[in-house]
């Protein structure tokens, strides 16, 4: 298990080449971020390669999966965000669902992502690229999207049937929906791609709030999970000094 940080959460305002050397300052060899189209990939690479830091993952495109109207802009994007990805060296991506759409049963829409992901895993399979669904909890952050429940989410990536398909697991966001995290980590692992983390209540760092971040990476580990775990959260404490004990929580 090893973990990234998403500089456009833990280094808002900085800008990512500059966030890549503090990371690796840091004792980190890897960074995610969210959005790529407005970034300079170039120098994100050149630094990267400079300081030996690997860029994780980062979002595709933000267009509706549960929209089937939207398919073709979805696709396009997702070319677009490979190419990206392969300009920096990353073999993860991101994906957001969309909104629930009203008035569309949840039946219907679900069918509608799966049709969406379907599409995807030749483009996938040929770029080496693994795509990572992201449930996100609707109660707090993301009122109105449609996908907030892990376990309908791992349901969507064993239909879909690919590999190249799996869920990137917030620990934040499913403490908030659905709780019962070990247990859910333990029964899926095989499909979950990627990892984030923050503290709840308040979305800060990893050492305040409910969860019980050493025991749950203890049980991550003991999956035998070799991927990452993203640090996505807001910090209100000296940053050098937070990402230290998270990197302890993994020992």
């Amino acid at each position: 298990m090893k973990l990234s940080i998403c500089t456009d959460a833990v280094y808002r305002g900085i800008p990512t080449p500059e966030a890549v050397r503090l990371a690796r300052e840091n004792e980190y060899d890897a960074i995610e971020f969210w959005s790529w189209w407005d970034k300079d990939l170039a120098s994100i690479r050149e630094a990267a390669e400079a300081n030996g830091v690997t860029v994780a993952t980062f979002c595709t495109r933000f267009v509706s999966l549960v929209d089937p109207d939207c398919r073709s802009e979805y696709i396009e994007g997702l070319k677009q965000s490979i190419e990206a990805a392969r300009s920096v060296g990353c073999v993860r991506l991101i994906t957001q669902t969309g909104d629930d759409r009203p008035g569309v049963s949840r039946e219907l829409q679900r069918q509608h992502m799966i049709d969406g992901l379907r599409e995807c895993v030749p483009l996938l399979e040929a770029a080496g690229v693994t795509l990572l669904v992201e449930p996100l909890n609707t109660a707090v952050d993301h009122p109105g999207y449609y996908l907030s429940s892990a376990e309908e989410a791992f349901s969507i990536v064993r239909e879909v049937g690919s590999r190249k398909v799996k869920v990137l697991y917030d620990i934040y966001h499913q403490q908030i929906t659905e709780g019962d995290l070990i247990r859910t980590i333990r029964a899926n692992v095989e499909w979950i791609g990627h990892f984030h983390a923050a503290g709840h209540p308040g979305r800060g760092e990893l050492h305040n709030g409910e969860i019980n971040y050493p025991y749950v990476f203890a049980a991550i580990r003991e999956t035998g999970y070799q991927g990452y775990v993203g640090l996505e959260y807001f910090g209100s404490e000296p940053t050098e000094a937070a990402l230290a004990r998270a990197l302890e929580m993994t020992r």
